[in-house]
């Protein structure tokens, strides 16, 4: 099944509708509407505005506009706050506030116990002040036992990434020679590409890439990277965790024979 991006730049180019006559017909920034294209959800203002340019798009281009936002909210919308919470039994609440011992009826009935256990061993007799003291220090032991801090956790560090993403999306025609920067195994055999012509997600501990121009954007590991803008060939190493750097001429793969 194609996914909306796909669908929306599908069906403009068979309707042969340019980008600028929709920003026109809509009021919707063609970077924007680019953005839709590319599924590029993150260069959009936020998801309420994703919906209602994806809605008002879709009935431009006499498409399901009500099917593209609920494809949209079950495949990429997060939950809120409020959809996070458990679920409580109605009553359960109630319940536990009503078998709750209040802090202070607790200390009440340790000291009533503790004056009585001392006018017991008084009327007894014996080593009343050895008695007195053991008695002491058993009943507060559990006091200072109940009141310790607990221990905080312990943080758990976010591993780090071991493999890099790439996904190149052109935004004009744009040559590309691509290769893995471990096997040297070349992924884009020296390709012209169009606007409009995403490729797929290419995954690698390493990878090198080439552009003929800067006709071209970089989605690494989830964040866009534009291509420097230049006259001659730019290219690039990408490793995990790593911005995108930029390679000198004779490191730059050219993807030749």
């Amino acid at each position: 099944m194609p996914g909306i991006g796909t669908t929306l730049r599908e069906t403009r180019m068979r309707q042969r509708i340019d980008i600028t006559d929709v920003e026109a017909a809509t009021k919707i920034r063609a970077k924007y509407l680019r953005a839709l294209e590319n599924e590029e959800w993150d260069l959009l203002p936020g998801p309420t505005f994703v919906k209602t340019f994806l809605r008002t798009y879709g009935e431009y281009l006499g498409l399901d506009s009500k099917m593209l936002v609920e494809e949209y909210k079950q495949r990429f919308e997060r939950p809120g706050p409020q959809d996070l919470l458990p679920f409580h039994p109605r009553g359960s609440r109630r319940h536990r506030r009503a078998w709750a011992i209040p802090p202070f009826v607790i200390v009440g009935l340790c000291v009533v116990v503790l004056l009585a256990a001392l006018y017991g061993l008084g009327t007894l007799g014996g080593d009343s002040n050895g008695d007195s003291n053991r008695a002491a220090e058993a009943t507060a032991t559990p006091t200072a036992t109940a009141t310790a801090r607990p221990s905080k956790k312990k943080s758990r560090k976010r591993a780090a990434p071991t493999v890099v993403r790439l996904r190149i999306v052109p935004t004009g025609l744009v040559n590309v020679c691509l290769v893995s920067g471990v096997s040297g195994k070349v992924l884009i055999n020296s390709e012209n590409l169009q606007a409009g012509e995403t490729t797929r997600t290419f995954t690698a501990k390493r990878l090198r890439v080439t552009f003929g121009n800067g006709a071209a954007r970089m989605r690494v590991g989830g964040k866009s990277y534009g291509v420097r803008d230049a006259s001659e060939p730019v290219g690039y190493d990408l490793r995990p965790g790593r911005r995108p750097r930029p390679l000198s001429a004779s490191a730059r793969p050219t993807c030749e024979g």
